[in-house]
């Protein structure tokens, strides 16, 4: 890449929003959404040469939307709930079926109220459930479904409404928080046409034909990447099909890299051998800067960060949360422990964190009091907050299946000797 191809100030503000959110609306925007308008040739032209991905200024919808294609998107990646102005977690299955369920009755009547909506949903799995395609959505209590299961539905249905109205796919002319306690209200819920169909990132699933795939490879063709090409300027009449073949995986090389570069906190250079190159080190430095990021580098981590905060929905170490304190003493008990012979670190376990939090515990008895005599539930809670800041890298077995007598442990990454935390207490008995 070269210096003249840096974006400007401004189209990096955007960048990094479309890279963090997905989308630039005009309405929370605007005035992102007017310079991503004006510089959409530049934010095209950026986003398909150096990863990849495909903006789409949609100005009948009062959109840009870029479409971030991984295949190798972590584990812990995904929408998050909010209740009450609280983060709940990841959405579960159920909730992610029902937002698509939710798409396609409002694509065909784009005003329902809730209670129609609710029941034409519940129409649609009836008529799918019995044959596994959909699952079981019952929203009136009888016939062996409880109170309390009905209730749970429609909450799944308004906890989907929440993530189409936090992505501006929808509005609604009343508070969900206050619809999903009472199964009595009702409201109404308007969307737009046009930025449902930017919804999708993919061809259907019906011409991908992945009925005809195992279920192994529906990511795989779903993430599939639409652009073989580089994106430069290039003349290829006169390469060889294997000069050709050759170069288009160097491209999809440096995407994946790159890629992982800009979407996630840290990353290991092991993971492509990209990174390892000169030109490789140099070209994805020269993305990070034209984005506005910040990364420090080292032999086997590169760790990246934005100042500015639009390009990531994370924002640790910021927050007073138990969770998030106890997070942070992690953070500084893991920069204190020893590495193995080979300098790598050694795995954590989660007995380990409980007697951490103990002893914390021991000369602040009223921290993390709603934790009290649950201790492993708070270094879960920690331990999650660290991987999804790429400090720790989720286990991927040991404790982790019902049954399994294993203690879960997790890998730090080299990322834990980067930063030094200090830990101070407000008094005897106090909080962190």
């Amino acid at each position: 890449m070269t210096q003249g191809s840096l974006l400007p100030p401004d189209l990096a503000d955007c960048a990094r929003r479309l890279i963090g959110q997905g989308r630039v609306l005009a309405e929370r925007e605007p005035e992102s959404y007017r310079a991503a308008v004006r510089g959409q040739a530049e934010l095209t032209r950026f986003f398909a040469s150096e990863l990849g991905w495909t903006v789409d200024v949609i100005e009948t919808a009062d959109m840009v939307r870029l479409h971030k294609r991984r295949q190798d998107v972590p584990r812990v990646r995904g929408p998050r709930l909010r209740r009450d102005g609280r983060e709940k977690g990841h959405a579960p299955r159920l909730v992610l079926i029902l937002s698509a369920l939710a798409c396609e009755q409002l694509w065909r009547r784009p005003r329902m109220t809730l209670n129609d909506l609710l029941q034409s949903v519940a129409q649609v799995c009836a008529a799918d459930s019995d044959n596994g395609l959909l699952p079981q959505f019952v929203i009136v209590a009888g016939d062996g479904v409880s109170k309390r299961e009905a209730h749970e539905n429609r909450q799944s249905l308004v906890d989907a409404l929440r993530l189409l109205e936090a992505d501006g796919t929808i509005t609604v002319d009343s508070d969900l928080d206050q619809v999903a306690g009472d199964d009595a209200s009702d409201l109404v819920v308007t969307a737009s046409r046009d930025r449902l169909t930017a919804k999708f990132s993919s061809l259907s699933p019906s011409l991908l034909k992945l009925s005809e795939l195992p279920s192994a490879r529906h990511v795989r063709a779903l993430t599939a990447d639409q652009l073989d090409e580089d994106g430069e300027p290039t003349e290829e009449s006169d390469l060889s099909p294997d000069s050709r073949a050759a170069r288009r995986e160097t491209t999809r090389r440096r995407h994946r890299a790159i890629r992982r570069l800009v979407d996630d906190p840290g990353t290991d250079p092991a993971a492509d051998e990209y990174l390892h190159t000169s030109t490789g080190r140099n070209r994805a430095l020269n993305v990070l800067h034209a984005l506005g990021l910040v990364a420090a580098v080292r032999r086997d981590w590169w760790q990246i960060s934005d100042p500015s905060g639009f390009g990531s929905t994370l924002d640790f170490p910021n927050g007073r949360r138990s969770e998030r304190q106890a997070a942070l003493a992690l953070l500084e008990h893991l920069g204190r422990r020893e590495p193995d012979i080979g300098g790598s670190e050694l795995p954590i376990a989660l007995g380990e964190m409980v007697n951490l939090f103990e002893q914390v515990r021991d000369g602040l008895p009223r921290w993390a009091a709603a934790y009290d005599g649950r201790l492993s539930a708070l270094a879960r809670a920690a331990a999650s907050e660290l991987v999804d800041a790429g400090f720790l890298i989720e286990p991927r077995n040991g404790g982790d299946q019902p049954g399994d007598t294993a203690e879960q442990c997790w890998q730090p990454t080299p990322a834990v000797r980067m930063w030094r935390i200090r830990l101070t207490t407000r008094g005897v008995g106090g909080t962190p």
